[in-house]
């Protein structure tokens, strides 16, 4: 279950650098985001020297089914964002889409797309993940606004919220 944890985090900052600055060819946003997060995690804690050439390993399996979760996950959340933001809207009351924290949003936005749309994950993890993931990348207050919205989502969507249809795992 780490690996998908690890998917959402890396789905949430693409979509975080998404919802910043939009790419115009989506799929060389997700070469780049890949390698740039490949490069920093082999040079954690080294740094290379001024111009030495690095050569990244193989990714591996591990690797690909993170990036298969995460992009399947990005992917459905930029298909379905206007439909998503909608709910997040009106569950968000008093809260304009641009005043909420923009890693949040984001946050919230792969919840709800979970719920909606992935049968097979219970929207109680989805929630859970995304409280936890908000807890990590923004506010002391961030988990809290983020359960608190994600709640009322789940109350609003017809589906059990503790169980999930048999699936084949990433």
């Amino acid at each position: 279950m780490r690996k998908r944890r690890e998917a959402r985090e890396k789905a949430v900052q693409f979509l975080f650098q998404h919802d910043m600055n939009p790419p115009e060819d989506l799929g060389l946003a997700f070469e780049q985001f890949w390698h740039n997060s490949r490069l920093n995690v082999f040079l954690d804690g080294r740094g290379p020297t001024w111009g030495e050439k690095v050569e990244l390993p193989p990714a591996s399996e591990e690797d690909t089914a993170t990036r298969q979760f995460a992009e399947g996950l990005v992917r459905g959340v930029l298909e379905n964002r206007d439909r998503i933001d909608g709910i997040l809207v009106k569950q968000a009351h008093n809260w304009d889409m641009h005043r909420m924290a923009v890693v949040d949003r984001n946050i919230m936005r792969l919840a709800i797309y979970e719920m909606l749309c992935r049968d097979d994950i219970p929207p109680v993890v989805s929630i859970n993940e995304a409280v936890d993931i908000a807890k990590k990348f923004s506010t002391a207050e961030s988990g809290k606004f983020v359960n608190g919205i994600l709640d009322k989502v789940k109350d609003a969507i017809l589906r059990p919220a503790r169980t999930a249809k048999d699936a084949p795992a990433p």
